[in-house]
């Protein structure tokens, strides 16, 4: 029998508690790119859920690179990753954060969040639903009510509470992006509860595109693959996380900074004429759907 080789080792084996916090990470994620910051959204008022870590931070300070200000909603366990984020677009980029710890599985809360910012801000232009949680488990009579409940709450329910409140301050020509996943379009057997929440904001992407399209509102929606985030060591063992992405075509993980192109095209005139898509960016992996 032929020997096969173990994977690639990436990352040092490492493991966290829920939700995960990017300054415990070795090595750190990549969240800030070389490129030249330009005005594409000059002025623009934003909201990133998940905004503190992870594919959230790096949108969020993408974005105020190129002139918006942004808010971003987060849990109160995560205050030392958000506040190193407000730094940087403060201080950096010169753009306002408002920062608001909440808990968006709670609809009384998301609306309570969007009303705080809402009276700093005025109006919205742009809303990314990106908050997610996941609990890897192999056998589906292992995930209990209170386990699904809360998955859905956060990665799905959270969107319609949010969007819902937002809609009311966000006039023609403001946007809507929502992060789905690969496991929406491939499924995945430890991650089922997880894989149906980003299936369902498929759906949810291009139902609402079509509803909000008169109102000259686009919504749009990423898809990552592997992405080197705070939920990573949170979720996986140790083991596992040292060969994270390895899967993939290109044999790595993505860096957030990698996928906040995406955001930034979509949240931009560039994307003017595009509505109810998904861009994938997962390291080449094909995907029908």
């Amino acid at each position: 029998m032929q020997k096969v080789n173990p994977k690639k080792k990436i990352f040092k084996e490492q493991s966290q508690p829920h939700p995960g916090l990017e300054f415990k990470m070795n090595p750190p994620p990549e969240f800030i790119d070389e490129s030249p910051a330009s005005n594409k959204l000059l002025n623009k008022k934003c909201i990133v859920t998940g905004g503190d870590s992870g594919i959230g931070r790096a949108v969020a300070i993408t974005f105020a690179k190129h002139g918006a200000d942004v808010a971003i909603l987060y849990l109160t366990q995560e205050e030392k990753d958000a506040q190193q984020t407000a730094l940087i677009i403060e201080d950096t980029f010169k753009r306002k954060c408002l920062l608001l710890p909440t808990d968006i599985s709670n609809e009384n809360k998301c609306i309570k969040a969007v009303s705080k910012i809402v009276k700093t801000f005025k109006q919205i232009d742009i809303l990314v639903n990106n908050a997610a949680v996941h609990y890897p488990e192999d056998d589906i009579t292992k995930i209990t009510s209170k386990r699904l409940m809360e998955t859905f709450s956060v990665n799905i329910f959270s969107m319609f509470w949010i969007t819902k409140a937002v809609l009311p301050f966000m006039k023609k020509g403001g946007n809507i992006i929502n992060t789905t996943s690969v496991t929406a379009y491939r499924g995945s057997a430890e991650l089922i509860d997880y894989s149906a929440t980003k299936g369902a904001i498929v759906s949810f992407t291009r139902s609402l595109s079509a509803n909000l399209a008169d109102k000259q509102i686009r919504v749009n929606a990423v898809s990552p693959g592997p992405i080197w985030t705070p939920l990573v060591p949170a979720s996986f063992p140790p083991e596992k996380v040292s060969t994270y992405g390895t899967e993939t075509p290109m044999k790595r993980p993505g860096q957030p900074v990698e996928v906040a192109a995406a955001y930034l095209f979509l949240a931009s005139n560039d994307a003017s004429y595009i509505s109810g898509q998904v861009i994938h960016v997962n390291g080449g992996e094909i995907i029908n759907g």
